[in-house]
């Protein structure tokens, strides 16, 4: 994980690029590195080292003139290597490295053979090609200044105050000056009609814990966040699993206000469970608000479930890196591929259910994808998450929406993925996390985090400010004081038009209080806290 920096165009000062890449230094604490091309284009580097720590700086050269950056990682390098690749000679051993050699050998058409996570730009003389992973799990975006120059950056901070227009790089798609940009990712599961299958629990168990075992590879250290709740639980249980009998202990890290934070118990229960070296970090309220602006600086967006989410997550990840752990693994996405929110109870059919898991899969890179990743760079911290690997994806979206809605199951979310590693006879998880109902991040870590914090930015506006919020802020105008309070932040910093138009703000559906806390819904107040005993 890294943060890049690439400007397509000649005359832009290297002193000047240095200090935009620097931006980002917090992506990359390791290292930091610059190459102007022949034709005077400039490639920039913030690097966090995970794989290949003493040759794989970046940026890195091909076999002739093409050069590359890249931020993420690709988990089939190896494969690549050894097949489509033999035939190359590589200069590092980093699986970044294999990007460039896949433009040298294909042209355009390669994206869809990578299997990672990334933000990549390769430049050839004055051809290029810029490219993002299908979902956005690693964040991109582009611009283009006043002389033509087209900007590429991991953050829109490195570029706002330079380009006269910039936007957020879509996922699943790659960009050449030849072709504009191309959507390479075209999976079914994106048609809602191909949801026509029948679940199989024995396949969803084996294509997950192969999708844990691939995001194991790494030269550094590995842990896992551990927040109590279904998905970051199992996850650890399948990497405890896969380590098991190895040299490495399994670290779990998991956050609250306090010891008896709804997540802090269950997640103690779980590491208890897995035997895994178990680190719970505790932060104030006023430690949360006091790092607010630097947080919006850190992850630009003013949406409120993010922001709200992301606070207890920037504590973890800086608690982590302090540990010495570079890369953890983390549950996001469950929730969208299998409808866990509790909002999904209210879905009026079955297909609008499938439409808007598809929708929610499709627009993480918006809200938790960005939350995840940009409160973990903050600290040099690379998140993974097996959840949104391609296969499971292909597997898990495309069973009949009637097999995963609540009201099937006795108003059991993920009712499906539960049932995969319920296994009596090895069980993954103790039954009353298992079966434990939803929990958001940011409710999980202590109910007091979010009353509060809605009561702190509500004493910071006036009614006056938010009857003339439209005035100011035109552009997805707050409705709340709390929404303007994190706006007002977010345009101190990104006062742009461009920047205000990058966010899309998370709103769940089908319920009359349109709060992102899971605690909004009713089903929240009124749920079956014997779940785990009755277990349907």
């Amino acid at each position: 994980m890294c943060g890049i920096l690439a400007i397509i165009g000649k005359g832009k000062d290297e002193a000047l690029v240095k200090q935009l890449s620097k931006r980002m230094s917090h992506r990359g604490p390791d290292e930091s590195d610059l190459h102007v091309t022949e034709k005077g284009h400039i490639l920039s580097h913030e690097r966090l080292s995970i794989i290949d720590l003493n040759t794989g700086k970046q940026p890195i050269q091909g076999s002739a003139a093409a050069w590359m950056v890249h931020n993420g990682e690709i988990y089939n390098h190896r494969q690549l290597r050894e097949t489509v690749l033999k035939s190359h000679t590589f200069r590092t051993t980093s699986d970044s490295e294999v990007i460039v050699h896949l433009y040298e050998e294909f042209g355009y058409d390669f994206c869809h053979m990578l299997d990672g996570i990334f933000g990549f730009v390769v430049i050839d003389g004055d051809d290029f090609i810029a490219g993002r992973d299908p979902l956005g799990v690693k964040p991109l975006y582009y611009g283009i200044d006043e002389r033509g120059r087209m900007y590429f950056s991991s953050e829109m901070k490195s570029i706002t105050d330079q380009c006269q227009s910039f936007s957020t790089f879509p996922p699943g798609h790659y960009y050449t000056p030849k072709t504009g940009f191309v959507k390479y990712y075209k999976p079914e599961w994106e048609d809602a009609a191909k949801a026509v299958e029948a679940v199989d629990y024995a396949a969803i168990r084996e294509t997950l814990t192969q999708a844990v075992e691939k995001r194991l590879m790494s030269d550094v250290p590995i842990g896992v966040l551990l927040s109590g709740g279904l998905d970051s639980s199992l996850t650890s249980s399948i990497a405890a699993r896969l380590m098991a009998g190895g040299s490495k202990k399994l670290h779990s890290f998991s956050i609250g206000l306090d010891a008896m934070a709804p997540d802090a118990v269950a997640a103690r229960k779980v590491a208890e469970f897995l035997g895994t070296e178990h680190h719970e970090i505790h932060f104030t309220i006023e430690q949360g608000i006091e790092i607010l602006d630097k947080l919006i600086w850190h992850l630009e967006t003013y949406d409120v479930t993010s922001i709200r989410a992301s606070t207890p997550m920037y504590f973890l990840s800086n608690a982590i890196t302090d540990m010495g752990i570079k890369v953890v693994l983390s549950g996001e996405g469950a929730d969208e591929i299998f409808g866990g929110y509790l909002y999904f109870r209210n879905a009026p059919s079955a297909e609008d259910f499938q439409k808007e898991t598809i929708e929610r899969v499709q627009k993480l890179f918006t809200a938790d994808l960005l939350r995840a990743d940009k409160s973990t760079m903050a600290h040099g911290l690379e998140a993974r998450v097996p959840f949104l690997d391609k296969k499971f994806l292909e597997l898990a979206i495309k069973i009949k929406p009637e097999q995963k809605q609540p009201k099937t199951y006795n108003n059991i979310e993920k009712y499906i993925l539960r049932k995969a590693f319920d296994t009596p006879e090895q069980p993954y998880l103790p039954d009353e996390v298992l079966w434990r109902q939803k929990e958001q991040f940011s409710d999980g870590v202590g109910y007091n985090w979010i009353d509060t914090l809605i009561e702190y930015c509500s004493s910071q506006v006036t009614d006056e400010e938010l009857e003339s919020a439209a005035s100011l802020f035109p552009y997805n105008t707050p409705a709340t004081k709390e929404a303007y309070f994190y706006r007002r932040a977010f345009h101190k910093h990104f006062p742009q038009v461009s920047a205000a138009q990058t966010v899309r703000k998370w709103i769940p559906k089908w319920q009359a209080n349109t709060d992102p806390s899971g605690r909004a819904n009713a089903a929240h107040v009124n749920a079956d806290t014997a779940i785990a005993q009755a277990k349907v």
